[in-house]
């Protein structure tokens, strides 16, 4: 049990308590701060507060961040395509169809489960969470680079790149229709969709801000390869984004429909092909490239061929 105890700056003055506690630390979420403030292990000035409490300036807040417990999860050995390991870090290229962490339905063979066979003892736990070493990640049907983290203090370094939108993020993907536009940006917040819970949307209200820069590769009639760069990284963010001006990814059956569909295509044609970061503990900005997966590469050429 880590205990720590912040005064208010004037910056922070008026900021509701859950957020104020996750922009001190940026690799926990406001939902992990909200339970601990429930269970009265936060405190201001001595006294239990609600979440939705608004900080003063030089008001003390005291809270308690419990130890990391051992996960349930069993470490298998299925083979990673490594991009690049050190002590730190480990950026793997995750295959189609691989879920990154596990949950209700997915408790094996997944990218945890990996990463702890390979990593052994080596990997970060902060908050107790059961995603080991996983500081952001990608879609289940969606392939490419993704940042592990060895240890707590590249885990919240690299988290909190994330939360600055300062990790340079560059996706492919291949969308249904041709895209007017050579290269543009789209903007909306994104949030949970109001009547499926399976689903995100764009969501002016209740939804986060989002915004996606995209350019045109190479256009095939009714399809458009494109690059994608994320300014920020929200949940289906391009998935969503694309849908809602027209263009959803080929192959996505969430966002997408019938209509644009390949033959035996799995899921979503975006690849995570880009990802550069400062390094935790060298402070050199590294970057490092995923090559297209065959499956894209093959439906490149089909589509080429037409």
């Amino acid at each position: 049990m880590k205990k720590e105890v912040f005064e208010v700056s004037d910056r922070q003055e008026g900021e509701r308590l859950d957020k104020f506690l996750s922009n001190i630390y940026p690799d926990l979420s406001r939902s992990f701060f909200q339970k601990l403030i429930k269970n009265q292990q936060v405190l201001v000035n001595g006294s239990p507060e609600k979440a939705s409490y608004q900080v003063n300036l030089l008001e003390l807040v005291s809270v308690e961040i419990p130890d990391a417990v051992p996960v349930s999860i069993e470490p298998e050995d299925i083979p990673l395509d490594i991009l690049y390991e050190d002590d730190d870090v480990l950026i793997v290229n995750k295959p189609k169809g691989m879920v990154v962490h596990p949950s209700a339905g997915h408790y094996s063979g997944t990218l945890v489960n990996a990463i702890m066979f390979h990593c052994k003892d080596s990997l970060s736990g902060i908050g107790g969470e059961i995603r080991p070493g996983i500081v952001h990640r990608i879609d289940m049907d969606t392939t490419g680079a993704l940042i592990v983290c060895k240890n707590d203090a590249s885990h919240a370094k690299i988290a909190a790149q994330i939360k600055e939108h300062s990790v340079n993020r560059i996706y492919a993907g291949i969308v249904c229709g041709n895209i007017k536009e050579e290269e543009g940006t789209i903007e909306g917040a994104i949030g949970r969709h109001p009547t499926d819970r399976k689903k995100m949307a764009v969501n002016e209200k209740n939804g986060k801000p989002a915004v996606t820069h995209f350019k045109v590769l190479e256009r095939f009639g009714n399809y458009t390869y494109m690059e994608f760069k994320l300014e920020t990284g929200r949940t289906h963010q391009i998935r969503v984004h694309m849908a809602k001006i027209g263009h959803p990814l080929l192959g996505d059956t969430l966002y997408g429909s019938s209509h644009c569909a390949f033959k035996h295509l799995q899921g979503q044609t975006l690849h995570a092909g880009t990802i550069g970061f400062i390094h935790p503990k060298s402070g050199e900005y590294m970057e490092f490239s995923a090559p297209l997966p065959e499956y894209f590469e093959k439906l490149l050429k089909i589509l080429q061929s037409k």
